[in-house]
């Protein structure tokens, strides 16, 4: 034991020795009090976030905005048409000068519309936050921004205020944080909050102007468009930006005029089911969708996907996004809206169709009508080039239901039997429908069960959807 001590004593009173212990215990304090800091940092800001939410909203047991319970700090902080702006005449001479370029632009009557308006977001995500920012910096003095999300460090190459620093943050107060910055003298109202049905009345409240959609769930989205069309709003609404990067292809349009879009389309024909046929304004891309794929599910998430959702009916996989694209669609937006507000005169190019593609196909049809006899309700064709096209475009997706093919197409009457009506017509290639006019029997007998069930499937939708047509 006497000799372990005395090694250890000479160790000890080695210089080299020494300097590595003094390092070694150094790199340890610095170490605990950087990990102290830290965690006090992060108590902190948990606490304020914490603190900040309550005075948002009332908590459901979700930890959503309950539509039964409105907090009274809540509703202190609400915005409303008839908020109150106040600026001190220095103040206000500080925003002309800022504004400067858009009073030469839509003159002193439409920029005092565009101030004195009030417009809700809702969805402050790429699309959201774009048009969001747009409209505070072009003039809206009255803004209130609406989304449960968080920042995550993926949202930062689409995002328009957010930084490393909001990550983990709400976003709508990462987007309040950067309006501040920009003009102080805006009423911005951050509400951390799902939209619903449920929901709707309270977090739309307050006589908005305008109302822009940048929700990118499905169901969600209807339940506004539902809601603003009921109760008169003027709105907007963002259609899919991921899996797109063409910006030749964005466009405004009504929902009803839309093409080539699974979500305008998917949107459009719930909207047919809740009988509004139109009369939504939409910012849409006309570019085909393919190029690019949604991230597969991990091999641990392909039995039960819905337990890896955020939330119940949400996504799970994940849409590739350039991000460029969210951007571009929420300043077309923004732009869109600042040109109502303020009355100035607008009119979106439409977009040249394919009308004569359908014209075609419409007499193609005539056609073969005129082959039937008069006892199965041939030869009166009573369909429109732009019943043809809603065909082509909205049941067959532009395509033929049997092969895939998107060449030489034209329509046939699926069951010879029945009236022609677009819940009994059929699109194919020409070479197809000269056989099919020619099947006799059961037509179980000539094609796969798979064919058969797609086409009954989309015949039983439409001939729901026709009762709105």
């Amino acid at each position: 034991m006497s000799e372990f001590l005395e090694k250890l004593s000479r160790a000890l009173g080695d210089t080299r020795v020494q300097l590595v212990t003094t390092a070694v215990a150094a790199s340890a304090v610095t170490a605990g009090v950087m990990w102290g800091t830290r965690k006090a940092r992060r108590t902190r800001q948990t606490w304020r976030l914490k603190h900040d939410a309550k005075d948002m909203l009332s908590l459901d047991g979700n930890g959503f905005g309950s539509p039964a319970e409105t907090h009274a700090s809540a509703e202190s902080l609400a915005v409303t048409k008839h908020t109150p702006v106040h600026l001190s005449p220095n103040e206000e001479l500080l925003i002309q000068e800022q504004l400067a370029r858009h009073y030469v632009f839509f003159g002193q009557e439409g920029m005092a519309k565009v101030r004195d308006s009030f417009v809700v977001v809702v969805g402050a995500g790429g699309v959201g936050s774009w048009a969001a920012l747009m409209l505070l910096r072009c003039g809206v003095q009255r803004i209130r921004v609406i989304d449960f999300d968080q920042v995550t460090l993926s949202s930062l190459n689409r995002h328009a205020a957010a930084t490393r620093a909001n990550v983990g943050t709400p976003k709508v107060e990462a987007l309040k944080q950067g309006f501040a910055d920009i003009a102080p003298h805006a009423v911005v109202e951050a509400r951390v909050a799902l939209f619903s049905a449920e929901t709707a009345a309270g977090l739309l409240a307050g006589e908005p102007d305008y109302v822009l959609d940048c929700i990118d769930n499905m169901d969600t989205k209807t339940d506004l468009l539902e809601f603003c069309k009921s109760h008169g709003l003027e709105v907007i609404s963002a259609m899919g930006a991921g899996m797109k990067s063409d910006p030749s292809r964005v466009q405004i349009a009504d929902i009803s005029d839309t093409f080539e879009d699974p979500m305008s389309r998917a949107v459009r024909r719930r909207l047919k089911l809740r009988g509004i046929m139109g009369g939504v304004k939409v910012v849409y891309s006309t570019e085909k969708p393919g190029k690019v794929q949604l991230l597969s599910l991990a091999e641990s998430q392909r039995d039960e996907p819905g337990d890896f959702s955020v939330l119940p009916d949400f996504r799970v996989r994940i849409v590739p996004v350039l991000g460029t694209m969210p951007a571009m669609f929420g300043v077309a937006m923004a732009t869109h809206v600042l040109t109502e507000l303020a009355g100035f005169p607008t009119e979106p190019l439409p977009v040249k169709g394919r009308f004569a593609l359908y014209s075609r196909m419409q007499c193609d049809l005539g056609v073969r009508e005129a082959r039937m006899p008069l006892e199965a309700g041939g030869p009166r064709l009573q369909m429109r080039a732009d019943d043809c096209g809603y065909m082509l475009e909205e049941i067959w997706r532009g395509r033929s239901a049997i092969s895939g093919s998107i060449e030489r197409l034209t329509f046939a009457r699926w069951r010879r039997d029945q009236p022609m009506a677009t819940y009994n017509c059929v699109c194919m290639t020409k070479p197809e429908a000269d056989r099919h006019e020619k099947l006799a029997g059961n037509l179980e007998d000539h094609y796969a069960a798979e064919t058969l069930e797609y086409i009954e499937r989309r015949l039983d939708e439409e001939k729901q959807l026709s009762k709105w047509r």
